[in-house]
């Protein structure tokens, strides 16, 4: 069975003000890669990677290599859902011989963390911003804990809830779940994210 373990984060206006330009900045990131998935219709990760990650990083330096790899990763992921998934419909099946869709990433986009841009030791939080890590303490419970240990870590999102609140979401998958990628999964991908515009082409 699958977990996910929300954290909100007690975030000092300043705080907040780093990781909004950080959601910025990886949103910029992405709009930047997306007419190139538009124009090769590539949007598997590591072919991606090959394709951008060098212009990338030469256009956003701010954003380091990790982070950009995590933007590359969250634009795969979200054509995935997209041009995969049964239930939306820009399906390939559907698009036929049409042209792809522009795929447009708004400033409320999640961003994605991993173990390089993110880490968490005795309650400790030490996390990737454009100006350097930003530190929070966080009262973890017992379970909460514990399911670090026994579950695989499989994705770290940080957004902003309509209450104006940053928060950590936590996916913690069962070790023998099968890996990430493998086909698009129901429920949390069914449906396109409210992040995305689609701009079809005409």
């Amino acid at each position: 069975m699958n977990s996910v373990l929300r954290i909100p984060l007690n975030a000092s206006p300043e705080q907040a003000a780093r990781l909004q330009a950080l959601q910025q900045g990886f949103a910029r990131v992405c709009n930047a890669l997306a007419p190139l998935v538009q124009q090769t219709r590539v949007w598997n990760r590591v072919a991606l990677h090959h394709l951008a990650y060098r212009q990338l990083r030469e256009q956003f330096p701010e954003m380091g290599s990790q982070m950009v790899c995590n933007a590359i990763y969250s634009v795969s992921r979200t054509c995935r859902m997209v041009f995969q998934h049964p239930a939306s419909p820009f399906h390939l099946s559907r698009l036929g011989d049409k042209p792809l869709p522009l795929l447009r990433f708004a400033d409320s986009c999640p961003v994605y963390f991993d173990r390089h841009t993110l880490s968490l030791k005795a309650g400790q939080l030490s996390m990737f911003t454009l100006d350097g890590r930003m530190r929070f303490q966080l009262a973890l419970q017992a379970q909460d804990e514990a399911l670090f240990h026994e579950r695989k870590l499989r994705e770290i999102v940080l957004a902003r809830g309509a209450d104006g609140v940053y928060g950590l979401s936590f996916f913690l998958a069962d070790p023998d779940a099968p890996p990430e990628g493998a086909a698009p999964a129901e429920g949390r991908d069914a449906e396109i994210p409210e992040y995305v515009m689609v701009e079809e082409t005409v």
